[in-house]
């Protein structure tokens, strides 16, 4: 899953953003192998307060419509059910909520489309910041997930439609982020397709001291344990670099098929001369 930041606040790709640009990033991301292309239009820090949701849709319509128009597979980052509708009419085939289901509303505009939903751990509301006690983590995970994805079909999400996220540093600290990928697979038991958001998230600039534009190698690192850990999808900004470590991977696992006559292009053996 590959991340389109429509929000000018974002932590990790600030700035002002033309959706032209931003469609244009998303359909990169495709090239790239991106499955699905997900758009948020509110930036989950929380020094920054909600914005209207009106505001977030203006924000996201626009891309998801160009994306949709390609062919693509696109996903809307919200936890409000006024923009997962309005995401869901441009095409939009999935809603990624961070916030557990905060808004059980956004349930009933996915079963209303026909379309899948990503419910996230967190105990924490939106835009709020905090790190509740845990006796454990993992065991809070597979608790708030099993009632959060029964209260979502309760509304009407089919049981296929429904992919589960571990909330990695969703209220929890470094080392229970940590803890939580080590013990990934234990998330089998929810029956679940995972959804994992590794990209460049805090722990890992907690253990390394890097911003977020420094912590692609930790992603990478996060990005093998999800894998080993039995996640479907794993939520990142930098798709080529993802893509790249799992083609590997995969080849050194004997999941991918090396064929025996497989040799290097020889304009790929080294960089080009640049010119003076």
């Amino acid at each position: 899953m590959g991340i389109v930041n429509a929000a000018p606040d974002s932590f990790s790709d600030p700035g002002d953003h033309d959706p032209g640009e931003l469609a244009e990033r998303g359909r990169e991301l495709a090239r790239a192998g991106a499955a699905v292309v997900d758009v948020g239009g509110e930036s989950g820090r929380t020094d920054r307060e909600a914005v209207p949701q009106a505001v977030e849709a203006a924000r996201v319509v626009p891309v998801i419509e160009r994306l949709v128009g390609d062919g693509l597979t696109v996903s809307v980052d919200t936890w409000r059910a006024q923009v997962a509708r309005a995401a869901l009419e441009a095409g939009a085939q999935m809603v990624n909520d961070p916030s557990g289901l905060y808004d059980p509303d956004v349930a009933h505009a996915c079963a209303e489309h026909g379309a899948s939903l990503v419910v996230t751990h967190t105990r924490v509301p939106p835009k709020q910041k905090g790190f509740p006690a845990y006796d454990d983590v993992v065991g809070d995970v597979l608790a708030l997930l099993r009632e959060r994805d029964a209260e979502a079909r309760k509304r009407g999400v089919d049981a296929g439609r429904i992919v589960l996220d571990p909330g990695i540093d969703l209220g929890k600290t470094p080392a229970e982020s940590i803890e939580l990928l080590r013990r990934l697979p234990e998330l089998a038991a929810l029956e679940r397709p995972l959804l994992v958001a590794i990209s460049r998230k805090d722990f890992i600039g907690a253990l390394l001291g890097r911003s977020p534009a420094g912590r692609g190698a930790g992603t990478l690192a996060a990005l093998e344990f999800s894998a080993a850990g039995g996640a479907a999808y794993a939520r990142v900004h930098d798709v080529a670099a993802a893509a790249d470590y799992l083609t590997v991977r995969a080849a050194l696992r004997g999941e991918l098929l090396v064929p025996p006559d497989l040799r290097l292009a020889e304009e790929l053996r080294r960089e080009p001369a640049v010119a003076p």
